[in-house]
């Protein structure tokens, strides 16, 4: 009598397991070292490419839920990020990571920089090229994921609509969201099986 084979369960895809120490560092040295809007770049580079914790299309889920919701993107990114690798403990230590460097660097700025002692043509020039490397970079990210995630007419359109909507049109951001995510569900909801014609299936046959 042969022996009956029990079927094994399939493997799970599981977290990585990441420690709290290696979560509020990672997030420090990005915190430290990102500049302006490009911190969406360092925030790739370290969570995707480096750390490899998050792939292209988990790293734009949680880019999209920041954007939607109140606050600084940067900060909304690595509370999600923190939570959804460690739990409530990793968001707290990836939100304290991110706003830490932040918080020193700009309050010893703001004690060093006195705007009433008259123009400072060198820190100005110097910022415009922060803010220029800063658009590059973003530009470059979102060029990167886009090229994996956008597929078909109805992702060019939606981004179009985006954009049109706030930049030419003027709408405030929260609208255009609304707006634009509604459409989005209604054309990406899910649709029942469409049931076969019987004669066409029994003229397949013949």
């Amino acid at each position: 009598m042969s022996e009956s084979v029990v079927p094994q369960p399939a493997a799970v895809a599981s977290k990585p397991q990441v420690a709290l120490l290696d979560m509020f560092l990672t997030f420090l040295q990005i915190g430290a070292t990102s500049f302006g809007g490009g911190v969406v770049a360092y925030l790739r580079s370290a969570l995707v490419g480096k750390k490899k914790w998050l792939d292209d299309v988990e790293f734009l889920e949680l880019m999209s839920i920041s954007n939607t919701l109140p606050g600084l993107n940067a900060t909304n990114m690595a509370i999600l990020a923190g939570d959804r690798l460690c739990g409530t403990a990793g968001s707290v230590a990836a939100m304290l990571g991110m706003c830490l460097p932040a918080f020193i660097f700009m309050t010893a700025a703001g004690i060093a920089y006195d705007s009433s002692t008259g123009s400072r043509p060198m820190v100005t020039a110097a910022l415009h090229g922060v803010a220029a490397a800063a658009v590059g970079l973003i530009a470059a990210t979102w060029y990167q994921i886009g090229k994996k995630s956008v597929k078909g007419f109805y992702d060019a359109f939606f981004i179009l609509a985006a954009v049109l909507g706030v930049n030419h049109f003027k709408i405030s951001v929260p609208v255009v969201l609304i707006g634009v995510g509604a459409v989005a569900i209604f054309a990406y909801r899910p649709r029942k099986p469409e049931k076969e014609d019987p004669d066409q299936w029994i003229s397949s046959l013949r």
